[in-house]
């Protein structure tokens, strides 16, 4: 099969090669998946060029999140045929070498949930990491029905999912942004207000929106640049969910003591089996009710994954960066 890997870590260009490799069979429990769309995700680049684990394996193939249909299944699988269109996650992560930046993916079948009709692949694709964060981000502390929901970075992948789960589970939903555009397309995934992050008194605007009361979760895609913020809007006893952060935070314990606050920090391949199937299940259901916006980027062929990686190292995209397996 046609994959790209990488055999040490550095720039994309530098270390990322395509070539010819050999698909594996599914072993017992395992399905093999003809892969359409591989989805590329902050997480992997960051995987490939920092190395947030290190070099796990003698060689990776890079990207968690892809699209496409059933090619085999081993035994003992129940519940999915060969050629049925299906939604993955965790492709690549610790643990397994080999992700989705190939023509084939063979992992647990688990792992795999049924793609609707009418979604195309690279939609599918945006569904991993992007999709499933953000519902585990609004809903870890349970239901937000009634409450007032902080999406920081709304217009970003996981933060336009945020805002969608938000407010389909029955919240008032603030997002930040950093442009009218932004904002825009925020509210078009269902963002009651919109804030500047960048506005001198965004604070105040947050805190007016609510009637000074402070917002009772935040779905935090930054918690070192945004603590300032957080720590004055968020209401006493409310709860920050964190999915990512630039550096650690300063102050951090003081200013979350002051608010009583509960402060959570995930990543998706550590979120227990029970959670996830929890949120595969309602993302189903959610997609047979015909929700969700599901945002493309930028599609690049599987030849140019080094060129999508770089894209989504430069801080453009808005929604999620789709390398194409094949066609």
């Amino acid at each position: 099969m046609k994959a790209v890997w990488y055999e040490e870590l550095g720039p994309a260009r530098d270390v990322l090669h395509c070539g010819e490799i050999e698909a594996t069979d599914p072993r017992p429990g395992e399905v093999r998946v003809k892969l359409f769309a591989s989805g590329v995700n902050p997480a992997d680049v960051k995987r490939r060029g920092l190395g947030t684990y290190g070099m796990e394996h003698p060689r990776i193939i890079p990207n968690s999140d892809g699209a496409g249909v059933v090619d085999a299944i081993g035994d003992g699988v129940t519940g999915l045929a060969e050629g049925q269109r299906v939604w993955l996650f965790n492709g690549q992560l610790q643990g397994r070498a080999f992700g989705t930046a190939a023509e084939y993916i063979t992992l647990d079948a688990w792992l795999l949930a049924p793609l609707p009709d009418a979604l195309d692949f690279n939609e599918g694709a945006c569904l991993g990491i992007p999709c499933m964060t953000g519902y585990h981000n609004v809903f870890s502390d349970g239901p937000v029905l009634g409450k007032t929901v902080l999406v920081t970075g709304g217009a970003g992948a996981v933060g336009h999912y945020g805002v969608q789960w938000a407010k389909w589970g029955g919240a008032t939903v603030i997002a930040t942004v950093s442009s009218d555009a932004k904002a825009a397309h925020a509210k078009v995934g269902g963002a009651d207000h919109t804030v500047n992050y960048r506005d001198a008194n965004a604070a105040e605007q947050i805190l007016d929106l609510t009637n000074g009361q402070g917002v009772d979760r935040v779905v935090e895609v930054d918690l070192a640049a945004n603590l300032d913020l957080t720590s004055r809007v968020l209401a006493t006893g409310g709860t920050i969910s964190v999915y990512a952060t630039t550096g650690d935070p300063k102050n951090l314990m003081l200013r979350m003591a002051l608010r009583n606050a509960i402060v959570r920090f995930m990543v998706l391949h550590s979120v227990p089996r029970a959670a996830i199937e929890a949120a595969r299940s309602d993302i189903i259901a959610w997609l047979a009710e015909g929700q969700g916006i599901h945002n493309v980027s930028a599609t690049f062929p599987l030849n140019r994954c080094a060129a999508a990686h770089e894209f989504v190292e430069s801080g453009d995209k808005l929604g999620t960066v789709i390398v194409r397996p094949a066609e």
